[in-house]
């Protein structure tokens, strides 16, 4: 019984379909990429995995690890490389698998007629005097392309005044060198030194000093003068009785 090729979105569905496809889809599945080289000589991009192939790993743990291919396991889609195994617990030794997905195919195994039957189909041979045959843009390269020549069409174009008004302004620009001077403006030159000798040779006008910076001379006499005038007239300190002093009083008690 054929499968049903009508694409299904649920998950689940997809899970059984993949746990229950038939030998000639797992085959397929089975598929890993060739390298550069093997697709530039082959003329293709993809092959299923088969026994004797060299393969190299490209992505997990293993990366990098270069090996032929031992066996191939379709029912659980898995290869395993030869000398790619681990250490158990107990001591013995067991093959590590690989997901055909994470491998690369580096050499291939060509005992296999039917296998070069599908290369020889894969490769694409160009007959001489022949064009290929030009692939029609989608609708949404279409509708991309439209929108671009809509933007386009609406950008502001920059008015011709303007260029034309630069391309004068680089014309009236003439160099200095190439214009003739006249008698009067090599006169003018000529004079041009002497009054500037003229000029260097008067001394620079003195400014007048700040109040800050008045001289000290000048300072002392103010301060003279003004001297006499603050001075003022002392009064005369008011005379006080002396005191009596314990002695005498003592003095006089002992008298009585």
């Amino acid at each position: 019984m054929m499968q049903e090729t009508k694409r299904v979105k649920n998950p689940g569905k997809q899970r059984k379909r993949l746990f229950n496809a038939p030998a000639h889809i797992r085959h397929k599945l089975m598929a890993a990429p060739l390298s550069s080289e093997l697709t530039a000589s082959r003329g293709a991009k993809t092959l299923p995995v088969r026994k004797g192939d060299t393969v190299r790993i490209q992505r997990g743990d293993n990366k990098g690890f270069e090996g032929k291919v031992s066996r191939v396991d379709p029912k659980n889609f898995r290869v395993y490389l030869e000398g790619l195994t681990r250490e158990k617990v107990d001591g013995t030794n067991i093959f590590i698998s690989v997901h055909p997905s994470k491998i690369q195919i580096r050499n291939l195994n060509l005992d296999d007629k039917r296998r070069k039957e599908v290369l020889g189909r894969k490769k694409e041979i160009e007959k001489p005097g022949q064009e290929k045959a030009k692939v029609k843009p989608t609708k949404k390269v279409e509708k991309a392309q439209a929108k671009i020549a809509e933007i386009e069409e609406e950008k502001p174009v920059e008015p011709e005044v303007a260029k034309t008004t630069k391309e004068e302004e680089l014309v009236e620009k003439v160099p200095e060198e190439t214009v003739e001077k006249t008698s009067d403006e090599v006169d003018t030159e000529e004079e041009a030194p002497v009054a500037k000798k003229a000029i260097a040779k008067k001394p620079a006008a003195k400014k007048p000093f700040a109040k800050k910076d008045e001289a000290p001379e000048a300072k002392k006499k103010l301060a003279e003068e003004e001297a006499p005038a603050k001075k003022t007239v002392k009064a005369p300190a008011k005379k006080t009785a002396p005191k009596p002093s314990t002695k005498s009083k003592v003095s006089k008690e002992g008298g009585q």
